[in-house]
């Protein structure tokens, strides 16, 4: 029984880190230090910056679960998560947030550097305060402004094997910010009646889901020419090229058909496309770096 218990008891705390979340911020952390040299970066500082950049967004995740347990226990999305359910209570989970954090900050500062500390704390503090707290609940416009942090991994990953923030690296933190409206009002949309419940002022509850779905469309329109960048300023290769091509115009697709189309079913294709999206993306500049193609 005790097992059982105790089973249950991780599960929980792996549910507050928002394991799938993490998965994809340690993903574009991982190509962030891929592409700051032009081999293999140093293995001692590549491990501890995945796991410290890895603890850091899964304390965030756990304080924005602590913040929003009101709001999650109000949306069928959200309610089994463990604080609405009581799995957990608020200070044990405060308590594993920090424990994380600390432990983040620590392998960052002595076995990384400290622009990396720096700017991860940064990063978590933009999203389990600025957003999640305040943001959120402030203005529709909250996932965009709230997006640098969700930005950040890419540079947070360069920094970590270079000890610089390069511009490169910020070419990699523009592409996600400008897909992040789009990924998340595609939830949004689908998921409005939830967010009007829980009195969450996002974009298709104060404007509705009309006017959102075109925000959709020129974002994605703004996201294919953010993508160019890299092939334009030679970071990359035809190979990235060809990737952001075909991408970017299947994104533009999903968002042409859910201006077409009210069905709540597409607009959460066009959530999960999104996600697969930005994967093969950031995928596409890692075989470009290492397998380099060009017209000369």
């Amino acid at each position: 029984m005790t097992n059982e218990i105790n089973t249950l008891s991780w599960k929980n705390y792996l549910a507050l880190c928002k394991p799938k979340v993490v998965v994809l911020i340690i993903f574009t952390a991982i190509v962030g230090m891929l592409l700051a040299v032009p081999g293999w970066p140093p293995i001692d500082s590549f491990i501890y910056g995945i796991i410290g950049i890895g603890l850091a967004s899964s304390s965030a995740a756990a304080i924005n679960h602590f913040i929003d347990q009101k709001a999650d226990a109000e949306m069928v999305r959200t309610q089994n998560r463990p604080l609405p359910t009581g799995d957990l209570n608020s200070k044990n989970v405060l308590l594993f947030a920090a424990t994380l954090g600390v432990l983040a900050m620590l392998i960052l500062i002595f076995l990384v550097n400290t622009l990396t500390a720096v700017l991860t704390f940064l990063s978590l503090i933009g999203y389990a305060v600025i957003y999640t707290l305040y943001l959120k609940h402030m203005t529709p416009q909250n996932i965009v402004i709230g997006g640098a942090a969700g930005a950040a991994p890419p540079v947070l990953g360069w920094c970590a094997i270079s000890g610089e923030a390069h511009p490169y690296s910020l070419l990699l933190f523009l592409i996600i910010f400008v897909w992040t409206p789009p990924h998340f009002w595609a939830l949004a949309v689908a998921k409005r009646e939830e967010y009007a419940k829980a009195q969450i002022p996002m974009l298709p509850v104060t404007h509705g889901a009309k006017f959102t779905r075109l925000q959709i469309l020129l974002y994605t329109v703004l996201l294919l020419i953010v993508t160019l960048l890299p092939y334009l300023t030679g970071m990359s290769n035809l190979i990235y090229l060809s990737t952001a091509l075909l991408l970017g115009f299947a994104f533009i697709y999903y968002a042409i058909q859910m201006m077409r189309n009210d069905d709540d079913k597409l607009a959460m294709k066009t959530f999960f496309f999104s996600i697969n999206y930005l994967m093969i993306l950031f995928a596409a500049l890692l075989v470009d770096h290492y397998f380099p193609l060009s017209l000369s």
